[in-house]
This record gives structure tokens, C-alpha cells and sequence, in this order.
């Protein structure tokens, strides 16, 4: 196992699975511009590495997630300086959408405004029973900025998207999981063991036909489905003739694990 510090975040990787930390407890995990562009780099540096095949974000400390943006530092922001904090959120979010590798965001305590939205740019959520999430931006006069009008509709439907922004209203990880904001809830104490056994079970799958699946499910969201369908019918067609596939194929017959490569 590896750490890589930063100045916000922690990075452990071992094998192919990294684990990063959002790491400002005593702010609880506030997202200020120092943690966007370090998360941003570092998941860049994962990417390139192309060594991981499944990765967890999570924050430091048993009460957040991440609390929300740090708001003594947005409260004199231009609407110059705004716009900026806005788009590198987003370009953080493209990142964590873009990895070829899943990421699931492991949500312990608060996930509010900024710190949703970083959830929800992740692949999937599963959530402590402690675990509330809300954008409650309009109790500041503002609204999302990383990107949550955009995705919590696509996760939870534009009604309940729009009641969520509208009323600035938290949510407990049980409603989030009635509305299909998480996926799945655990008990406190065993949150953790259960994302890893998971993110276990991804890495040992074919990670050249997971990042295929990961591409083709985000292309096609927005797409008309001839549209979308298509561009699986690619993907699908693609895969054959790798080295995982073969792979993969062959040890179906001969009734054994598959030793997958990513070739």
C-alpha cells in the first residue's frame, strides 16, 4: 500500500484499488478551492497511472462527508471569482465521470450543497445510516454550482430534483435511498468494509469491458435510445480481440477465475 499526502487530501492505493480522503475534519471536509484542484489532480494522476480499477472517495472523521463549499471562503467571491470556483467543480466533476475506472463515493455523515454534488459525480453513492444529504444553496441566496441541478435530476427525476433545490430541504441516507439518491445504506460500522468488499468485487471483473460500460452508460444518458444503443453495439464489438476477452471467454469454459490484464 502507497499514501500520497496533500495539503486537503489523502491518497492510499493498494493494488488496484485507491482510496482517496477528503482531509479538512475540522472544517468538516468543507470543499474550498485547494481541495477542488487537489482532487482534480489527483484523480488526474490516478488516470495516468492506469493502475487503478475501482476508486472510493470519502471523507476524513466520522461527521461529514463533505459538509458543503467553505463558505467563509465563497462569501467575497466576485462573480468573476464565482464563475471560476463554478467551472473548476465542474471540470472536477468531468474528471471523476471521465476516469476509466468507477468511483463510489462512501458518504458516513453530511453530503450537503458541494459535497452532494461531489457525491453525485461519482458513479454510485452507498451511505452510512448516519449519512443526510440536501443543496440547500437558497438558504445563502445562491444555487448549485458543481454541477447538482444538473446531475441530482438525472439521479432522482426532475420533480424531486427540483423540490430538493427549491426548498433547500436535508434528507436522511433513508429517504436518499427511497428516491434513489444512494444506492444502498449499511450500518454505521460497517460502511467502510462494505464499499471495499465491493469495490473489491469490481477489480477483479474484465476493467477494459467496466470502463467500456462506464463510457457507453454516461454517453448514452441524454441520448435517443437508437442513438445510445449504438454506441454499445461499438463498445460491444470492440472488446473482442482483447486479451481480457479471451481471457475472460476461456476461463468460463475451463470453469476457473479469470486473471484479467487490462490488454
Amino acid at each position: 500500500m502507497s499514501t500520497t499526502t496533500f495539503e486537503t487530501i489523502r491518497v492510499e492505493t493498494d493494488g488496484p484499488i485507491a482510496t482517496v480522503s477528503l482531509h479538512r475534519p475540522e472544517k468538516l471536509n468543507a470543499l474550498n478551492r485547494t481541495l477542488i484542484l487537489e482532487l482534480t489532480a489527483a484523480f488526474t494522476q490516478l488516470i495516468d497511472a492506469g493502475q487503478s480499477r475501482v476508486a472510493i472517495l470519502k471523507g476524513s472523521g466520522e461527521k461529514a462527508f463533505a459538509a458543503g463549499a467553505d463558505i467563509s471562503e465563497m462569501a467575497n467571491l466576485t462573480s468573476v471569482d464565482a464563475r471560476r470556483f463554478s467551472e473548476e467543480g465542474h471540470r472536477l466533476g468531468s474528471v471523476l465521470e471521465g476516469a476509466p475506472f468507477p468511483v463510489i463515493a462512501e458518504v458516513q455523515g453530511f453530503a450537503l450543497g458541494g459535497g452532494c454534488e461531489l457525491a453525485l459525480a461519482c458513479d454510485f453513492i452507498h451511505a452510512g445510516v448516519k449519512a443526510k444529504f440536501g443543496q440547500p444553496e437558497v438558504n445563502l441566496g445562491v444555487i448549485p454550482g458543481f454541477g447538482g441541478t444538473q446531475r441530482l435530476a438525472r439521479r432522482v427525476g426532475i420533480g424531486m430534483a427540483r423540490e430538493l433545490c427549491f426548498s433547500g430541504k436535508i434528507v436522511d441516507a433513508n429517504e436518499a435511498l427511497r428516491i434513489g439518491l444512494v444506492n444502498a445504506v449499511h450500518p454505521q460500522e460497517e460502511l467502510s468494509a462494505k464499499v471495499m468488499e465491493l469495490a473489491k468485487l469490481i477489480a477483479s471483473k474484465g476493467p477494459l469491458a467496466v470502463a467500456a460500460a462506464k463510457r457507453v452508460l454516461l454517453k448514452g444518458e441524454d441520448q435517443a435510445l437508437p442513438t445510445a444503443n449504438a454506441l454499445e453495439i461499438e463498445a460491444f464489438g470492440g472488446l473482442f480481440g482483447s486479451a481480457d476477452q479471451r481471457e475472460g471467454m476461456s476461463a468460463f469454459v475451463e470453469k476457473r477465475a479469470a486473471a484479467f490484464t487490462g490488454k
